[in-house]
């Protein structure tokens, strides 16, 4: 069950062979027993991916949760340990991963050497129990119901304008928000399609602005494209401070509509609450609420 959880979550049994420290082989064969005991097909499987057949997917439905409570509960004997041990999941969006999660994960794992922590960068909202997780971090406008919250990283952030000297030589710097229509700008994606609206604000004025622009990309790692495409003068970007600030203390970027940055709460480490947290989460909260 479990390992047909894990190609099901990966998208292929290579790809959860990968992530897992398995094999392809091993991985086909267990899940070949276990539609062989239920006599019926879950997934469906091509030369390059996997996809639930419908009695797959509705099993998965069921079988995360519940697999997740036996994890929770067998994990209970390790409040006899001297030491947490055992594997914490974590789902991201790719600004915590790269700005948020580097000051906090070194520390906490030399503290905890027996816990081994797993990173899925996904910037869409998720269903943690679903998707396998123990805990997420998300902003507060993107939490799900029925959870814990507790603040982690920075207490406050900024998304920040900027783009190269270069650019702004050629086709001026905007001096108002609206201004930007008239701008090539390098625009960010979620996976589902929606392309986020640039959102500014001054002495309580709010102005969402949709600009035009020459590169779109989904939001996550590819970020760092429209990243270095602005800095080799291609257009001005919108992005969390901490992600721009090496290029802003460099040069190589440039503030642009610096009085209508936007400032909002950081983000939240969120999980379920459960009796009994499992012992890696229980120390990774209790870490983050000492800093």
């Amino acid at each position: 069950m479990q390992a047909f959880l894990r190609v099901l979550r990966a998208g292929g049994f290579r790809e959860a062979a990968r992530s897992g420290g398995d094999s392809a082989s091993r991985l086909s064969e267990a899940v070949r027993r276990l539609e062989a005991r239920l006599g019926m097909r879950l997934l469906h499987r091509t030369t390059r991916s996997v996809s639930p057949t419908e009695a797959g997917a509705r099993l998965a439905e069921r079988l995360a949760p519940a697999l997740a409570e036996v994890q929770a509960s067998l994990d209970v004997v390790n409040h006899f340990r001297d030491r947490p041990a055992g594997t914490l999941r974590l789902n991201v969006p790719a600004n915590v991963a790269r700005t948020v999660l580097p000051n906090i994960i070194t520390p906490f794992l030399k503290r905890y050497p027996e816990i081994r922590l797993e990173v899925v960068v996904e910037d869409s909202l998720v269903d943690l129990m679903a998707s396998g997780c123990d805990a997420g971090i998300r902003y507060d406008e993107r939490l799900e119901q029925d959870m814990i919250a507790l603040p982690i990283g920075p207490k406050t952030q900024r998304l920040v304008t900027a783009a190269a000297p270069a650019y702004l030589a050629e086709r001026g710097s905007p001096r108002h928000p609206r201004d930007l229509l008239q701008h090539a700008c390098l625009r960010g994606q979620f996976s589902g399609g929606a392309v986020p609206a640039w959102e500014f604000e001054r002495a309580g004025e709010v102005v969402r602005v949709d600009p035009p622009g020459p590169l779109q990309v989904r939001l996550g790692a590819a970020l760092d494209l429209a990243v270095q495409a602005a800095v080799d003068g291609l257009g001005i970007i919108h992005l969390f401070e901490d992600w721009l600030q090496p290029h802003l203390d460099s040069g190589a970027l440039v503030p642009v509509l610096k009085p209508w940055w936007q400032s909002f709460p950081g983000p939240y480490l969120y999980y379920a609450g459960r009796r009994h947290l499992p012992s890696p989460l229980r120390a990774f909260v209790e870490f983050v609420r000492e800093g």
